[in-house]
């Protein structure tokens, strides 16, 4: 089977070969690989021709690294829209298809920032019609977005609004399903409706609104983060049959656990997500800048030896 292949059996909830695996991004690629990703501000002042060589190089060094990885799931960031499509398309035309490419696309609310938190707050309480407003805007934005990337040949989406502290939604599940809820449905909806794919990313304790998230009818979820408790045997147990799961090795292990910690965490989800199919091995967040690669390339040996169906 081809990567792509392998990773869309997966979302689908069907087996494939054996349990494909991917992350939202690999913040590694500088120390394993010798140089980081492209950034957009680096082809500042550049000439067209540049930029297109600048662009087609990176586009060979995504496909060598996720080629060695062995990521089903090739991530495109760090670029702007025009320069990711184009990227998407060298990467399609360089490897025929043979990854399922994915960027962001979500399009709601998220947990807002120290500075954004109490004004947010205050609106829900005072103009609850214009934040709705503002939240179709949005998702109206990002499915507009999505149709575009889609065009480029990006068949699927990571939805990164994060909703979650570790002790659960920064929203009531009632106001959740008020604020969010309708608007992440018809993000994942338009996805659908055009043929793409759909991985809902959150941190955090989901279980609260886990019943709406799947009613979304997204893809997958991720990243079902042990460290706010989530396991992902019950939510294997209550909703495999509804939606794949991505996840969820435990990303604190994986850089001050000892390594009994991050092979138990990886055998706990390999072993309680895998059976059925309708399973994509990762960790509960990215290997990040500062994680000793090593402690990834564990979960790599990992899962290598424990894939297979």
């Amino acid at each position: 089977m081809t990567h792509r292949e392998r990773a869309i059996m997966a979302l689908t909830l069907q087996q494939p070969d054996y349990v494909p695996t991917f992350e939202l991004e690999y913040q590694l690629a500088d120390i394993v690989f010798g140089k980081d990703f492209l950034y957009e501000d680096q082809l500042k002042g550049l000439s067209p021709a540049e930029t297109e060589k600048a662009l087609k190089e990176n586009a060979e060094y995504l496909i060598r690294v996720y080629s060695e990885l062995e990521h089903s799931i090739l991530p495109l960031h760090y670029l702007s829209e025009e320069h990711i499509c184009q990227t998407a398309r060298y990467i399609n035309e360089m490897t025929n298809n043979g990854f399922l490419l994915t960027t962001h696309g979500d399009g709601t609310f998220a947990i807002p920032d120290g500075d954004g938190m109490l004004d947010f707050v205050y609106r829900i309480a005072d103009e609850p019609d214009e934040v709705k407003a503002q939240a179709r805007k949005m998702a109206d934005a990002a499915i507009e977005h999505n149709k575009r990337m889609m065009d480029a040949g990006i068949e699927s989406f990571i939805l990164c609004s994060d909703y979650c502290f570790n002790a659960g939604p920064f929203l009531s599940p009632d106001m959740f399903a008020e604020f969010v809820q309708p608007y992440l449905y018809d993000i994942i909806a338009a996805i659908r409706a055009d043929g793409g794919y759909a991985i809902k990313h959150t941190d955090g304790n989901i279980m609260p609104i886990i019943d709406q998230l799947v009613e979304c009818n997204p893809h997958a979820l991720h990243s079902l983060d042990p460290m706010a408790g989530v396991d992902i045997k019950e939510v294997k147990e209550k909703y495999g049959k509804k939606v794949a799961l991505c996840g969820n090795v435990h990303c604190a292990y994986l850089q001050t656990g000892t390594d009994e910690q991050v092979l138990e965490s990886c055998r706990y989800a390999m072993e309680n997500a895998k059976p059925g199919g309708g399973y994509i091995f990762c960790t509960s967040n990215i290997p990040f800048r500062g994680m000793p690669v090593e402690r990834y390339q564990m979960v790599l040996d990992y899962w290598r030896a424990n894939r297979n169906y």
